[in-house]
């Protein structure tokens, strides 16, 4: 499947030329135990070897898919679509830092938080990685005014951009995480 040029960082493409004969696709939710464990052994064990081993034929993508049982899951995503929106040579590191401190917001662990002081703790997050974390947290923050159609449901920054990455989902028939699909040229 293509991946829209605005989302160009959510590939991970050590020395790939164009014309990568394998593209492996993760779909995988950042509050989701199984997707941290599939990554985390991706980032630390085989992205490291993949220019040695596959130079130019191998590229991997992260595909975001929200898990919607889990509250949370659309913040934690729309701070990765900031961080990408950003700065996307930092969306995998810090995609690393959100699996990291993925316990952190599971469903216990946000329950009595307002929706605006989880977007301040995943910007904190992004600004260890090096990004802006004020820009970070504007594109997140959610004000408490009617839009200027009068609209109540106003999103933030970053919410168009997370309903083509669902969409995406979507078009694939993905219902869950822990998915890959590989496509071979």
């Amino acid at each position: 499947m293509a991946l829209a040029p605005k989302f160009a960082g959510q590939a991970y493409s050590a020395d790939v030329s164009p014309k990568a004969i394998h593209t492996i696709e993760l779909f995988l939710d950042y509050v989701c135990p199984f997707s941290a464990k599939m990554f985390l052994t991706l980032y630390h064990s085989i992205l490291p070897s993949l220019p040695k081993k596959y130079p130019g034929r191998i590229q991997f993508i992260f595909r975001q898919q929200i898990q919607p049982w889990h509250p949370s899951s659309t913040l934690v995503h729309e701070a990765a679509a900031a961080v990408l929106r950003l700065t996307p040579g930092k969306f995998w590191e810090y995609s690393k830092t959100l699996f990291d401190h993925q316990k952190e917001f599971f469903d216990v662990n946000v329950v009595k938080e307002a929706r605006n002081e989880t977007y301040r703790r995943l910007a904190i997050l992004a600004g260890q990685t090096g990004v802006d974390e004020n820009k970070v947290y504007e594109l997140l923050h959610v004000g408490d005014k009617p839009g200027v159609d009068g609209g109540l449901n106003i999103g933030n920054a970053v919410t168009d951009d997370i309903k083509v990455m669902v969409k995406v989902g979507i078009d694939a028939r993905l219902v869950e995480c822990c998915a890959a699909s590989v496509e071979c040229s």
